[in-house]
C-alpha cells in the first residue's frame, strides 16, 4: 500500500490579487501553490514579480481578490478578523529582514512577547523562551539587549521568537537581507536545521543564491509562478 499523501499546511488555489478600481493592477494572477509538512522552500523573483503580495497572502496578512487560501484545510476568507488572527498566531512564525526587536527588552524578553496572551504562566513562558534561545546558540546572550548584539545574533533572536510558539510554518521575508555574508551563511544553516517532518520553512527572497539553499524553489515573474522545482542542494 502506498503512503497517504501529506495534507497541505497551507494552500493557495487559483488566487489572484488585484489593486485599483479604474485601472486594475494584477499583483498575482491565478496562482496555485501547496506548502507541505517538511518543505524547506524558497520563493524567489525580481522586484515586481509578486513576492510581497504572495508573502501577505501566505501570512494571512491580506486576503485574495479571487481564489482561496487555506490553512490546515480551512478557508481563511470565511473567518472573522479575530479568528483569522488567532489562526495566524497559532500556525505561522514570522521572521523579517529588519528583525523588529523591541530595543529596551532583553533577548529573552523579546522572545517572550510571542507567548503573551496565550494563558501561559510567566515561569513557563520564560522557560520556553530560554529554550528557544538556547536551541539557536544564544543561551548566554539571553539577558542582552539588541544594541549589545551583532546583526546575526539579532536575527537569531527573531528566529527564536518565531519558533517559540511551535508554529506549523515559519515564513521569512528576506531573512539575510540585512546581514553580511558570514552571518547570512550561519542563518541559512539554522533555517536548514529548523526543517522537520511536521513543519514547513518558507523564505521569500530576491537573491538566487539564497533561494538555491532550499530544497524546493518556487520562481515568480509578473505575478505568476513560472517554476516549482527541487534543486540538488550541494553538500559541503
Amino acid at each position: 500500500m502506498s503512503p497517504t499523501p501529506a495534507e497541505p499546511l497551507l494552500e493557495l488555489e487559483a488566487v489572484s490579487r488585484v489593486y485599483g478600481e479604474e485601472v486594475l493592477v494584477f499583483a498575482l494572477r491565478d496562482v496555485s501553490l501547496q506548502i507541505l509538512p517538511g518543505d524547506f522552500m524558497s520563493i524567489v523573483g525580481p522586484s515586481g514579480s509578486g513576492k510581497s503580495t504572495m508573502l501577505g497572502l501566505l501570512g494571512c496578512l491580506d486576503l485574495p481578490t479571487d481564489g482561496t487560501v487555506r490553512i490546515g484545510g480551512e478557508d481563511v476568507s470565511s473567518l472573522d478578523d479575530a479568528t483569522r488572527s488567532r489562526l495566524r498566531g497559532d500556525s505561522i512564525g514570522f521572521v523579517f529582514q529588519q528583525f523588529h526587536l523591541i530595543p529596551h527588552l532583553s533577548a529573552l524578553g523579546n522572545v517572550e512577547t510571542a507567548l503573551l496572551y496565550r494563558h501561559i504562566r510567566p515561569a513557563e513562558r520564560r522557560a520556553r523562551a530560554y529554550a528557544a534561545l538556547d536551541e539557536l546558540g544564544l543561551g548566554a546572550r539571553a539577558h542582552h539587549r539588541p544594541v549589545q548584539m551583532s546583526g546575526g545574533e539579532q536575527q537569531r533572536v527573531a528566529l527564536a521568537r518565531a519558533i517559540v510558539t511551535e508554529p506549523l510554518m515559519i515564513l521569512a521575508d528576506e531573512p539575510t537581507g540585512a546581514l553580511d555574508s558570514e552571518n547570512s551563511a550561519h542563518v541559512l544553516e539554522i533555517f536548514d536545521g529548523l526543517e522537520s517532518p511536521e513543519r514547513a520553512v518558507v523564505m521569500v527572497t530576491h537573491d538566487p543564491a539564497v533561494a538555491d539553499t532550499a530544497r524546493r524553489k518556487v520562481s515568480m515573474r509578473d505575478g505568476r509562478i513560472v517554476a516549482d522545482e527541487r534543486p540538488q542542494v550541494a553538500v559541503s
